[in-house]
């Protein structure tokens, strides 16, 4: 016989709450685990969310009952159970199956497909359930006729919570999301009123807390558990990969458990130096058991265990830490305080649990560090603790002569201050003691014995112990503040660092990022942000290989939905403290980009409001002016009761030609100017002479006749797209003639560096002081006097210079007029003559 399938339910307060969305979710979390999951029946409503969630999901085909002439589709367990899938989803468990139908009811039909090991994922609405129908009736006035026996959702596996505020669904129902359009206004006065959805909300919530009782209560009695478990919020357990590390990840699992599924995190703290940790294998199971249990795991640096701990309990706002009792033995424990002992007293406001194993007592390993001192000074330390004990016996017994007891205990004393102020405590001991203890075998009467006949002595070697003690405990804490100094110095330069890329910088997100990388050693650091339930890469700098918090090692969470996430390897607590307060900067650069995108985007339609302004009154005079001769010679030319001669005639064509030539152009400016503004512009660049496209440029233009051609056939050529620079050519001139007032018109280019310029000179009135800048603006007639002309001619001629990579600029030309310079790139190094030129 199969083993009975789990059911799933999503448990909601109302429709439109999100359960099909939920179930739908999880399906394709499932499914892309390699679960093999089908669709018996799922209902969208209309929903495009949740219709678009049903995609990339194998749906399987209803089975249709006709009845009363209506054929309606029911879910088909048949198809299922030769399906045979691992989970199939089944939405709205209380329905009522059609009349025909195997079973009365759908959750009946669930049943089935449970006794054949199905897993299946539900969803119900909690006014469905058959223990609270009457409640729900008295509190909405509506009486549910489908309902489903509260036993089967009791003997759901999982019971998940799908909650929204009444304030949100209502919301989401003024939008259309729920019901359609039709059918908002009656359900918001009605069902949906906020005091019905605040009931039903609380209705599930109680019912939801429970069954979660019921279930703890049923697990504590199977496992005989009688200890009492206080409830909090967030959960850290501190794991040190030996034997009972088991034990205490799954105690915590409990807490958290109780704590009604508090978040449960599991930290790891490691050695700094890397020394004295625990094997690749033991983490890596660890990792594995914390999945298991529903926990997140955590490495951090620190040598200072106690404080690490604590510093991310405070960074990740927990409210309780568990930790093992020590596997020190008492002894241990009596000449340094344990761990458990250190947080208990520096943990504030986290209240601290310690779980108590089999490994407990059982090591008898000391701290390796008692002391700030460096590694280096200490080892000094330990050298002249002996060294110097050892020339002060010296000089007391070969200089009898010169230097009394009181002298030799002075030197003793100086001795011990001076390995005290190098090595720190361990070292200071060992010269007070074995000072002490020179001194009195050799310099103390009666000589060469350990007797203490005095009682100054024993004061004496009391005094040098107390001296070495205060001396090392006054070095200690000033090397400890100093190490904290230098650290503080740091992290301040740091910050100070990080704030002026955030300020000076015009796009500071990617720098900071990259900046971030460099300083703490990542592979990756990137800053995510959820969007609809999804993550996405805002900024990235390194690899692209962290696209969920889930994956990286080191996780911040800025804000809910933003998060500053590293690879490559973990942080000492000191550390990750320093990037939760840089991780505020990124958030303030994210916001910045967000506020400059939204700002570009305001002007850039800012900007197209003004051009379609300014395009709908250019084109209302400029279009309307050649279409109106074109319309009046046209109907001159038609009028039968007109006698025109044949001179007359031809004028009125010559306009109509005209016109339309104009007509042309405009348009032409006008398409070439939505290209440029689209991007569209592509230029094929090769290379090609000035003086071959001046020419077929000036081929085009009106009164060509008025123009200088002075252009050196063994100037270089200029990489350009032939298309594009004549109709900029063409474009300048025809603008030179126009507002020349008559003046004559020179085209002279030469060569400067690795370009070659070609300057459009007219000697007319020119333009106003400081209008240069406008010149270039679409829909700008700098001088017009007759108003003609939309004013794109230039602005085109620009963009495609600088599609081309070249520049357009005006200057004055000398003895008053207007010249225009197009400067392109150079294909052979100015100067260099053309083959078969003359020199």
């Amino acid at each position: 016989m199969a083993k009975r399938g789990q059911l799933r339910i999503y448990l909601g307060a109302t429709p439109g709450v999100g359960k099909t969305y939920a179930m739908l979710s999880e399906a394709h979390r499932r499914a892309a685990r390699g679960t093999d999951v089908v669709v018996g029946l799922v209902e969208t409503h209309g929903r495009a969310k949740v219709a678009a969630l049903l995609e990339g999901l194998e749906v399987l085909p209803r089975r249709t009952v006709s009845y009363r002439g209506v054929e309606l589709t029911e879910l088909d367990v048949e198809a299922i159970l030769e399906r045979a899938p691992q989970v199939v989803l089944v939405d709205e468990l209380a329905h009522t199956n059609a009349p025909g139908s195997p079973n009365p009811k759908r959750w009946q039909d669930v049943e089935q497909v449970l006794d054949a090991g199905i897993t299946v994922l539900s969803t119900l609405n909690i006014q469905h359930l058959e223990s609270l129908n009457d409640v729900i009736e008295r509190i909405t006035g509506v009486r549910q006729q489908e309902t489903v026996p509260d036993e089967v959702a009791r003997r759901a596996e999982q019971v998940e919570l799908v909650d929204i505020t009444p304030e949100a669904l209502r919301r989401r129902m003024a939008h259309g999301n729920i019901y359609a359009p039709e059918k908002i206004d009656a359900a918001l006065a009605n069902y949906f009123q906020p005091r019905n959805l605040t009931a039903l909300r609380e209705m599930a919530l109680l019912w939801v807390a429970d069954q979660v009782d019921v279930a703890l209560q049923r697990y504590r009695t199977e496992q005989q558990t009688t200890d009492v478990w206080e409830t909090r919020e967030r959960v850290v357990v501190a794991v040190t990969g030996g034997p009972e590390s088991d034990t205490v990840l799954r105690r915590a699992a409990r807490i958290a458990e109780r704590s009604g599924s508090a978040e449960l995190l599991a930290v790891h703290v490691l050695r700094g130096d890397g020394l004295a940790g625990v094997s690749a294998g033991a983490l890596a199971r660890l990792r594995r058991l914390a999945d298991d249990l529903g926990a997140s795991f955590h490495t951090v640096l620190g040598d200072d265990v106690p404080a690490a701990l604590l510093d991310f309990a405070r960074g990740v706002n927990a409210t309780q830490l568990v930790l093992g009792t020590s596997r020190r033995s008492r002894a241990a424990r009596a000449v340094v305080e344990s761990i458990g002992t250190r947080v208990v007293q520096d943990s504030g406001h986290i209240d601290v649990h310690m779980v108590t194993h089999p490994e407990a007592g059982r090591g008898t390993r000391l701290p390796r560090r008692l002391s700030a001192v460096p590694a280096g000074r200490r080892t000094a330390g330990w050298a002249l603790g002996l060294a110097l004990p050892l020339t002060a016996t010296g000089l007391g017994v070969f200089a009898t002569g010169l230097f009394g007891l009181s002298t030799d205990v002075v030197l003793f004393f100086l001795a011990t201050v001076i390995v005290a102020l190098i090595g720190g405590l361990g070292p200071a001991l060992l010269a007070a003691l074995s000072g002490g203890l020179l001194l009195n075998f050799f310099l103390t009467p009666p000589l060469h014995t350990l007797t203490i006949a005095e009682r100054e002595n024993v004061i004496t070697l009391v005094a040098m112990v107390l001296v070495a003690i205060l001396v090392a405990l006054v070095v200690d804490r000033a090397a400890r503040q100093a190490q904290q100094a230098a650290a503080a110095r740091a992290e301040a330069a740091l910050l100070a660092s990080f704030s002026r890329t955030v300020l000076t910088r015009p796009d500071p997100l990617p720098r900071l990022l990259e900046k971030l990388r460099e300083t703490f050693g990542f592979s990756t650091v990137a800053v995510l942000q959820r969007e609809d339930g999804s993550w996405t890469t805002s900024a990235c700098a390194g690899p692209p290989d962290c696209d969920r918090p889930d994956q990286a090692d080191v996780d911040v969470a800025v804000d809910p939905d933003v998060h500053l996430v590293g690879r490559g390897r973990s942080l000492r607590a000191a550390d990750r403290q320093l990037l939760e307060a840089v991780a505020g900067q990124a958030l303030l650069a994210l916001r910045n980009q967000q506020i400059a995108a939204e700002a570009t985007e305001a002007r850039r339609r800012a900007e197209a409001t003004e051009l379609r302004t300014a395009l709908l009154s250019a084109v209302g005079h400029d279009l309307r002016t050649p279409l109106t001769s074109i319309k009046a010679a046209a109907g001159s030319l038609r009028d039968p009761q007109l006698r025109l001669s044949e001179h007359d005639r031809a004028e009125l064509a010559a306009t109509v030609e005209e016109s339309a030539d104009r007509l042309t152009r405009l348009v032409a400016n006008l398409l070439d100017s939505s290209r440029l503004a689209t991007g569209a512009v592509v230029a094929d660049l090769r290379p090609v002479g000035y003086d071959e496209i001046a020419a077929q440029a000036l081929a085009g233009v009106d009164e060509a006749r008025r123009v200088t051609l002075d252009i050196d056939e063994r100037l270089p050529e200029v990489l350009a797209d032939t298309g594009l620079l004549e109709r900029v050519i063409a474009n300048l001139v025809d603008n030179a003639i126009r507002h020349g007032a008559g003046a004559p018109v020179a085209l002279r280019a030469s060569a400067l560096a690795d370009r070659v310029e070609l300057r459009v000179v007219d000697s007319g009135p020119g333009i106003p002081a400081g209008g240069a800048d406008r010149l270039f603006a679409p829909f700008q007639r700098l001088g017009d006097r007759d108003g003609s002309g939309l004013g794109l001619g230039l602005s085109v001629a620009r963009g495609f210079t600088e599609a081309m990579g070249g520049t357009l600029t005006a200057e004055d030309t000398p003895g008053g007029g207007l010249t225009i310079v197009i400067s392109l790139p150079a294909f052979a190094p100015a100067g260099v003559l053309k083959p078969g030129s003359a020199s």
